[in-house]
């Protein structure tokens, strides 16, 4: 679960520095923290009096499959905490290693909440099913329709509040999570005897 929205403070080399409220120490490094749903490992961090500054290197490998090297700084990112055990699980399970990127296709007012329209890469689309799960920027969504290599979610105000979904639109990319039961499903079938 999204558990605070941190911000990009500096970019270098493969090298991301973020501000969040999380109240960390310098010997929290090695932790893990989701930014926009990619797992990311806390190299150094610099307390603040109002939570902290933490440091993340990045592979060429991260950078081609999600959105990271569009960040800038200023750029708003979800944040999540690793699960420890005995946590509430209140989403579906997701590891924080993103498969792709999908483009907002349209946002529409769906009464209080809002609609929005994805299109996935054609070599995900087949792990997306109606009523499944997906993670998009590391909000964990259950899907609503399904067509082709487009899908639909809802997002609530509280989630359009908390999150940074409230600041998008249409064109813009997110990091594409797709179930993890759905991806060992479609490989096990393709060992059918």
């Amino acid at each position: 679960m999204i558990t605070d929205v941190g911000e990009i403070i500096g970019k270098s080399d493969g090298k991301f520095t973020l501000r969040t409220a999380y109240a960390l120490r310098p010997e929290d490094a090695g932790i893990s923290i989701c930014c926009n749903g990619v797992c990311l490992t806390a190299t150094s961090i610099k307390p603040l009096a109002d939570g902290a500054e933490f440091s993340v290197d990045v592979s060429n490998e991260t950078l081609a499959k999600t959105t990271l090297s569009n960040w800038i700084a200023g750029s708003r990112v979800n944040l999540e905490r690793s699960l420890k055990v005995g946590d509430e699980l209140g989403g579906h399970i997701v590891s924080g290693h993103v498969d792709g990127v999908a483009k907002i296709v349209s946002i529409t007012q769906d009464g209080a909440s809002k609609r929005f329209l994805f299109e996935a890469p054609e070599h995900l689309s087949r792990y997306i099913a109606p009523k499944g799960s997906v993670a998009l920027d590391g909000t964990s969504l259950t899907v609503n329709e399904v067509s082709e290599d487009r899908f639909g979610v809802n997002l609530i105000p509280h989630s359009l509040t908390v999150t940074t979904w409230g600041g998008k639109n249409p064109g813009d990319l997110v990091n594409l999570e797709v179930d993890v039961f759905a991806r060992y499903v479609a490989r096990l079938m393709e060992f059918r005897i």
